[in-house]
């Protein structure tokens, strides 16, 4: 870690030295997506929801005297929270980055930005996953992701190693996740056995070792965490392959939370989480493609007498395409909903979502 924080130093320092900036560009784009989303099922007695989700991604770029390019992005997302009173629905700063690239690779630092998690790599559903689609389950054991903290970045280049290998690094030096603005200092932390910790650190790698075939896998964990008896971790791994109409995904995810120091388990302490993805998609014309995956969540308990429970959420989806608009029809059943034995539900959401 201490000589990839050197590297970026002198990365950012031969910028400094070396380069000026010339003037750059603006740029607005974004979607707008209505959606009417119907929810059924044994225990649950949810209605019919219709929402509007609209965001706007601000973006420019320009280019520096050496030949260096600079990027940079920030997302409005209105805020949904109706705790908030008169300020549900305000735009709200979601995402900010300043990227820089370099004949050595990009640096970039990131508010609340740059996931490298690779558990959603491998989905090719037209749609969303079927658990991103509103997650009827509500209990998704998703891995932990450097997005959720304000971290740095480094990226090496496009074409410098064979098979199409790439390799990034995210470091976030706080365990901080506010949309800090310029000159903003760090959040007092308090260290304990039962939180995660101090730093945290993702690493990813993709290759494309032959033609259709894309592979890749993350790893993120934390430090500085008092005594635990199991720190916090995540990882995934995935296969993508193409083939004229057809593609096909595999993903494999696991996650290990806290366990605090002398920790007792209970009947319901998960060890592990351990989730498996399968998905395919036909391109049945340039306007049309139809998907289905199936996500099976699996939850590992530290007791022995307590037997392991699976979720498994399916989704069928059919999108199409005319221009800058997409209708995406998607049905999904969820088995043992939210981690909660024989608990099953149905969905079925229509969605208009436009391109600008």
């Amino acid at each position: 870690m201490k000589n990839i924080i050197k590297t970026l130093i002198v990365m950012l320092s031969s910028i400094s030295l070396f380069g000026s900036a010339n003037a750059g560009e603006l740029s607005v784009n974004g979607t707008a997506k209505a959606t009417y989303n119907i929810v059924s099922g044994n225990n649950t007695s949810q209605g019919k929801g219709l929402g509007i989700t609209n965001e706007l991604n601000f973006t420019a770029s320009g280019e520096l005297d050496n030949g260096y390019t600079w990027s940079y992005s920030m997302e409005l997302d209105p805020d949904d929270d109706s705790t908030n009173g008169s300020n549900d629905g305000a735009a709200k700063n979601d995402d900010t980055q300043i990227t820089v690239g370099t004949p050595f690779g990009t640096v970039g630092m990131f508010v609340k930005e740059g996931g490298l998690d690779a558990e959603d790599a491998a989905s090719q559903s037209v749609y969303a996953r079927p658990t991103d689609v509103g997650d009827p389950s509500s209990g998704t054991y998703d891995n932990y992701t450097i997005d959720s903290y304000n971290n740095i970045q480094y990226h090496t280049p496009a074409d410098l190693l064979p098979f199409g290998l790439t390799a990034k690094i995210a470091y976030a030096p706080d365990l901080d996740g506010t949309q800090n603005s310029g000159n903003a200092g760090g959040v007092a932390t308090t260290l304990t056995s039962a939180g995660l910790g101090r730093s945290a650190t993702e690493y990813r790698v993709d290759a494309t070792p032959i033609d259709g075939l894309k592979i890749g896998a993350s790893y993120m964990n934390f430090a500085g965490a008092a005594k635990q008896d199991q720190a916090g971790e995540s990882g995934a791994y995935y296969a993508t392959y193409a083939t004229g109409p057809f593609s096909f995904g595999y993903s494999q995810a696991y996650k290990a939370p806290v366990q605090a120091d002398n920790n007792t388990a209970g009947t319901t302490t998960v060890e592990f989480n351990d989730q498996r993805n399968y998905s395919f998609a036909y391109a049945a014309s340039d306007d049309l493609s139809i998907s289905y995956e199936v996500e099976k969540d699996e939850l590992n308990y530290m007791t022995a007498s307590q037997a392991n429970l699976e979720q498994t959420s399916k989704g069928i989806q059919v999108a199409y395409t005319m221009g800058g608009a997409t209708i995406a029809v998607h049905h999904g059943s969820y088995d043992n909903a939210g981690f909660v034995d024989g608990q099953n539900k149905d969905q079925t959401l229509l969605a208009l979502t436009l391109a600008f």
